[in-house]
């Protein structure tokens, strides 16, 4: 069994979630790593899910909404949520985050993430 692999994103598929979101993964026995790219406006609605996420804005500036407060989140910082946790998630300005799932998201790998394919960009 192979125990180390390397990645290029030009080499990852870039996948338009909608017309202000699009996103690439890659997925390792217990965790994935997914470069998202997110317009000015593009809302990622209220969600929750059984896995831990951290996620690290390298360009731009996103809103975390959950648990009733709000958090801008800007390039060099990081979020980190914990499993279950309704939150949902604004771009302030056009940005591209790093998110780190663990365990991976299965749920975006077999393509039952309709939430994300259906969202409605925000008045920003």
């Amino acid at each position: 069994m192979k125990t180390a692999s390397h990645h290029r994103w030009c080499d990852v598929t870039n996948e338009q979630m909608n017309p202000l979101f699009t996103r690439q993964y890659i997925v390792g026995t217990n965790t994935m790593l997914a470069r998202v790219a997110l317009k000015k406006g593009a809302l990622v609605p209220e969600h929750h899910h059984v896995h831990e996420q951290m996620s690290q804005v390298l360009e731009g500036a996103l809103l975390f909404r959950s648990e009733g407060e709000e958090t801008v989140v800007r390039a060099g910082e990081v979020m980190c949520m914990s499993p279950n946790v309704p939150h949902e998630v604004t771009a302030l300005e056009d940005s591209v985050a790093l998110e780190v799932f663990n365990p991976p998201r299965h749920d975006w790998i077999a393509g039952n993430d309709a939430y994300l394919r259906s969202a409605q960009p925000t008045k920003a």
